[in-house]
């Protein structure tokens, strides 16, 4: 079977706790779903074995992401945690791209290659993911700080990967503004 009806009256599971599907822990984690399938959009779309591997990881960071932000607030655990070698990982993957991508010295418009118009998709809906991981950062709902460093790099590195796919179909970004 696949349903529970236990949603039905509005409600859902953390680990330790029901809240309202609305709470802010359930959008967070909603979100991060929605960036995943993004992602997996983008893998599917993506023209480069590297870009591919890289969505992966990324896809499986973020279910790990998920696991942690599906534990009630006082449910002590460490098994599903984001952590700084997250963040490294991260980092240093967007380092090597922008090593090998020539950036334009303007803005971007996306859509200039499915591949790239994917990962741009996905950095969209992660912004916002980090925008509420942030807020239940600063509403002490979730303590990992380096849950919320990883999506603040994460969109960095979609936005690299995207001009990466493109770069690799020899599409030059189109401006944001002509002239």
């Amino acid at each position: 079977m696949f349903y529970t009806r236990k949603g039905d009256t509005g409600y859902t599971d953390l680990l330790g706790d029901r809240v309202p599907k609305y709470h802010a822990r359930p959008e967070t984690y909603g979100t991060i779903d929605e960036a995943t399938s993004f992602l997996g959009l983008a893998r599917a779309t993506a023209t480069t074995e590297r870009s591919k591997e890289i969505i992966l990881q990324v896809q499986r960071d973020l279910y790990l992401m998920m696991a942690e932000l599906a534990f009630a607030p006082d449910m002590e655990q460490h098994k599903f945690e984001m952590t700084q070698e997250h963040v490294d990982w991260i980092e240093t993957e967007t380092d090597r791209l922008a090593d090998e991508v020539e950036l334009p010295p303007h803005f971007i418009i996306p859509g200039d290659t499915l591949s790239g118009a994917t990962l741009d998709s996905a950095r969209g809906v992660i912004r916002r993911a980090e925008r509420l991981a942030v807020r239940l950062f600063h509403d002490e709902e979730i303590r990992n700080e380096e849950l919320v460093a990883y999506l603040n790099r994460l969109s960095s590195l979609l936005f690299i990967l995207a001009r990466y796919e493109d770069h690799a179909a020899g599409i030059i970004p189109t401006k944001a503004k002509q002239g």
